[in-house]
């Protein structure tokens, strides 16, 4: 068969042009601090990762400081499938999995690496699992260190000096009681409004870990910083669950890949804040003061009663299995 010529120069031309190109698929991935942030450099090495292992499959799309809304917002919009990626801090999760809100406990780890033990273990498997229940799917545990108390009231040393403090909280009902015990009158309140609130005295201070008081600059807009290491506050990778379940095999290897050196990023900068941010801060010009063995103790049994309402909650087994976790 014979084809003309303007035909032939036309199928010269697709072939010359190739096979289209396959659409990359787009990840935007929310977060509540900035790109230089804990939260940042997980997510950068997130992307690298992916990347790497993947090719031009996906193309990133990084919406920081709330971008995309506040946590619960976002969380949201994984499970409807339009946000694909998060990396939230705790305070919404127990909205989605109830069982989350047993690791914002107060004082129920020792230290950092007791934290991450449990979280990498048994139970902190078991709890990730759950979020696939609820239309969405975590890929790892990272963290943001534990928290401490900033205020421009006055010194915290002892419980009377938190009495009556309006101090924000995040939706937490495990934090609100604690503090609700403590007799200060938390505040839950979403973080984007946190700045602009202590700037104009609606609420006297706020509680985080050094990663996020350094990193958003909390000395800016209060005065004292207290060390009282009174939660570890972990933070999650999640995606979509509709989104996950669309990747093949490989393609979900890769993102537990991405995930997990993700956690290693997200952790060294923790480490690296817990030794030089207090310093920092200071050199900033806030007044910084560290609960005591003795003082922290006195905080312990001011929430006695707020324990009793987590063994109801979460089983005093399950808690007590967290605090001798080896």
């Amino acid at each position: 068969m014979t084809y003309p010529i303007r035909a032939l120069t036309f199928v010269g031309a697709i072939v010359a042009l190739g096979t289209p190109a396959v659409a990359q698929t787009e990840v935007k991935i929310g977060y509540a601090l900035a790109p230089d942030s804990h939260y940042g450099v997980a997510a950068k090495k997130f992307e690298e990762v992916v990347t790497a292992e993947t090719g031009d499959d996906f193309t990133f799309t990084h919406f920081p400081s709330s971008g995309l809304g506040g946590e619960r917002e976002v969380i949201e919009g994984l499970q409807l499938g339009t946000i694909e990626a998060t990396i939230v801090s705790s305070g919404t999760l127990a909205n989605f999995v109830p069982d989350t809100g047993v690791f914002d406990i107060p004082f129920l780890f020792r230290d950092l690496t007791h934290a991450r033990a449990v979280l990498d273990g048994p139970i902190g498997q078991e709890i990730l699992a759950k979020f696939d229940n609820v239309g969405l799917h975590g890929l790892a545990w990272g963290e943001q260190g534990f928290r401490h108390i900033t205020n421009n009231r006055n010194p915290i040393h002892t419980p009377a000096d938190v009495a009556g403090l309006k101090i924000r909280t995040m939706e937490n009902p495990v934090h609100l009681a604690a503090f609700n015990a403590m007799g200060a009158a938390p505040t839950p309140m979403a973080w984007p409004e946190v700045i602009s609130s202590l700037q104009q005295g609606v609420i006297d201070g706020q509680e985080n870990p050094l990663s996020v008081i350094v990193s958003v600059k909390l000395n800016e807009v209060q005065k004292y910083l207290t060390l009282s290491g009174h939660v570890y506050s972990p933070a999650i990778l999640l995606v979509s669950k509709p989104f996950w379940d669309g990747l093949s095999d490989a393609q979900k290897a890769a993102f537990d890949t991405a995930a997990a050196e993700a956690v290693v990023a997200i952790r060294g900068f923790v480490d690296n804040v817990e030794t030089t941010g207090v310093e920092t801060l200071k050199a900033r010009g806030m007044e910084v003061n560290a609960l005591s063995p003795e003082e922290k103790a006195e905080f312990q049994a001011s929430i006695k009663s707020a324990y009793e309402g987590y063994y109801k909650t979460y089983g005093q087994d399950l808690v007590e299995s967290i605090v001798s976790f080896q």
